[in-house]
């Protein structure tokens, strides 16, 4: 019995050293039980998911169903009331169009239109010709008086009786606290009634009826959805008539929140809800401290709009205990399987792991070792001859591509030749004239691959005037590099003959044009430079505007006459603008690979960031000032300067360097 033990135990040490060296290194077995284990969790976890997907669907749908009923059961309440008022105070005005009413009567009929209706705070009737206003008001359980024709309170300046004669119609007025009349928050529904006087119609009065808003608001606060769910009521200006928190009630509007919050998605919802839109959102809830769902619904009769809110958690919170326990339980059943899947594929993967001792030779590199033949037809035998295959083409394969890396390494050596001979085709004297000149000029180009398609140029036409020009060719590499460098030389030839910077870029437009089959076309920006005055006479073909910076002042886009690409249309025509430069200011060139150079987070330099950065360096010499952008930019894109001009990431997952980054920088000192 002892020895039958010992055996036990040395057969289960030895199935644990086996077991965990397969573990160390990737071996066969190890892949297979991964296969057959990630096989198993992807349909577990994408069943698990599409059930947690349906069931987080429903639950929303129901939630959001349940939160639409009690809106809309909200809105039908609410709006009964108000339209159970409203003929109250338009029957008392037809009486009063038909004829002149004594004074008891009239005193009667507003009693009784108070005590009619359990939903009427007060009511009156507000004559315009002569100072008449008697006010009959709940308080208690019985009626109180005021006469609204005290000195202390005029009627004839109150919206809801000034508004509805502007109107020439019925309306109800916006929220407000009726001091010297009601007492308290209240809104009012005003019918304006007309007599006739000279035989033509005369505005004669309103009569009113009033609702107290702590009714209203009582209505709306008894609305519970889930645990922390609430209903909140606005005006049609968004005032809050019912909130959750009663110091928001009447003082605040959903607007002054949401600029309080910072909020624009809260105003763009407050614009919806005043609007008389009905919907829902899902938004973060400032008030629930988590994300929510919002659904809103108008109350026809008065323009308002209801608003019922509630925690998404809380309605999902029975879904998060049942993922948690599937994923409990999922990971003891994964351990039980892996168990199973080792000991299995331990067994399986024996015939495999004899094949592999004959291969080490060539896993050492000695192609020359063949493999023994198998004459067997399962699937070792076919992986045995397959390595051998693999012997004989791999050993083919390596002859060749030492081929193949030679030819590269010389297409490398020549792109790089290509790279220095495109430097050094464009300017390199900063400044091209002495420390004292009447300008300064500064440029640079940080290409995206070994050559591109930007430029810049500037030379003299003369000893008063400097022509400058930036562009940026379709497309990238090669191709992108030789139109470049034509249009460039195009340009210089034709600027010196002579000629306005517009009649420039037509001539040399019509040349790019002509058999232009590949469709290829350049971005040109150009301009001449009179050191005398300080006169900039400029041009554009579909270029980013420059900008313009002035010390002491923000920077500013210069206005760019329409122009087409050059290559495009032979027939172009390009017009011809002026500015002044005024000593001290410089105006800054640049290509689209400064704004649209992008972060890992997706997002572009942009214009508005160009134009911030250039702020602070209005009075940066144009060295420091190319140099200061170029270096915000590759901070921003996170990309660095590597071997060869190359452009590499600083972060892994980060894309090459996509455009060339060119910018000139022209700044005048006037003549010293």
């Amino acid at each position: 019995m002892l020895a039958a033990q010992s055996g036990r135990r040395r057969l289960l040490r030895r199935f644990m050293r086996r077991s965990f060296l397969e573990w160390r290194r990737p071996s066969l077995t190890l892949r297979l039980a991964l296969l057959v284990l990630v096989s198993t969790g992807f349909i577990f976890v994408v069943a698990a998911l599409y059930t947690h997907w349906v069931a987080h669907r429903l639950l929303l749908q129901e939630a959001r169903e349940n939160m639409r009923n009690l809106a809309r059961q909200t809105v039908r309440h609410i709006d009964s009331i108000l339209r159970s008022v409203e003929p109250i105070p338009e029957l008392l005005a037809n009486r009063l169009q038909e004829g002149t009413l004594e004074r008891a009567e009239l005193d009667r009929l507003l009693r009784s239109a108070v005590l009619a209706n359990p939903h009427i705070y007060g009511a009156t009737a507000a004559f315009a010709m002569e100072p008449c206003a008697p006010y009959y008001y709940r308080r208690g359980d019985g009626l109180g008086f005021s006469d609204l024709t005290v000195s202390h309170y005029d009627y004839r300046s109150k919206d809801w009786y000034t508004i509805p004669r502007e109107q020439n119609r019925p309306t109800w007025s916006e929220p407000y606290f009726d001091a010297g009349g009601g007492e308290t928050w209240m809104v009012t529904y005003s019918v304006p009634f007309y007599r006739e006087r000279d035989g033509q119609r005369k505005w004669a009065g309103v009569v009113t009826a009033d609702v107290q808003l702590d009714h209203l608001s009582a209505i709306v606060s008894r609305i519970k959805l889930y645990r922390s769910g609430y209903a909140f009521l606005i005006s049609r200006r968004g005032q809050y008539l019912s909130y959750p928190q009663r110091e928001v009630m009447f003082r605040e509007t959903v607007f002054s929140r949401a600029e309080k919050n910072a909020n624009p998605l809260q105003r763009e919802i407050g614009l919806r809800m005043t609007r008389g839109e009905e919907g829902s959102v899902r938004i973060p809830s400032r008030h629930l401290g988590r994300m929510s769902w919002l659904y809103f619904a108008p109350v026809p009769s008065s323009g308002w709009s209801v608003g019922v809110q509630f925690a998404e958690d809380e309605v999902l919170a029975g879904l998060h205990t049942m993922g948690q326990t599937v994923l409990a339980i999922g990971g003891i059943g994964f351990g039980l399987l892996l168990a199973a899947v080792v000991l299995v594929a331990n067994h399986v993967t024996r015939p495999i792991r004899q094949l592999a001792q004959q291969t080490r030779e060539i896993a050492r590199g000695n192609l020359d070792h063949r493999i023994p033949e198998v004459n067997t037809r399962d699937e070792v035998g076919e992986l045995t001859r397959s390595f051998e295959n693999m012997r004989v083409a791999l050993k083919e394969h390596i002859a060749n591509l030492a081929h193949t890396t030679a030819a590269k390494e010389r297409i490398e050596s020549e792109l790089k030749i290509a790279r220095t001979i495109q430097r050094h085709f464009l300017p390199k004297r900063f400044p091209p004239l002495p420390e004292k000149a009447p300008f300064d000029l500064y440029a640079d180009l940080e290409a995206a691959r070994e050559v591109g398609g930007d430029f810049y140029d500037y030379f003299f036409l003369d000893a008063d005037r400097l022509f400058f020009s930036i562009g940026d060719a379709a497309e990238k590499g090669v191709p992108a590099a030789l139109f470049m460098a034509v249009s460039k030389t195009l340009i210089k030839g034709v600027a010196e003959q002579n000629l306005s910077p517009s009649q420039v870029l037509e001539k040399v437009n019509r040349e790019l044009s002509q058999e232009n089959e590949e469709l290829m076309f350049i971005t040109v920006f150009c301009g001449i430079l009179e050191l005398s005055t300080g006169r900039v006479h400029y041009t554009n073909a579909g270029h980013l505007p420059p900008l313009l910076l002035r010390p002491g002042q923000e920077p500013a886009w210069v206005e760019l006459p329409h122009g087409l690409l050059l290559g495009v249309e032979p027939d172009t025509t390009y017009q011809t603008r002026t500015l002044t430069l005024r000593p001290g200011e410089t105006l800054l060139l640049y290509t689209d690979g400064v704004t649209e150079a992008m972060n890992l987070r997706k997002e572009f330099f942009g214009e508005n960031r160009l134009r911030t950065l250039a702020s602070q360096l209005t009075n940066a010499s144009s060295r420091e000032l190319v140099e200061t952008i170029i270096a915000s930019v590759q901070q921003f894109s996170g990309v660095v300067g590597a071997p060869n001009d190359q452009t590499v990431s600083l972060s892994a997952g980060h894309p090459l360097q996509t455009d060339d980054i060119t910018l000139l920088a022209l700044r005048y000192r006037g003549r010293l």
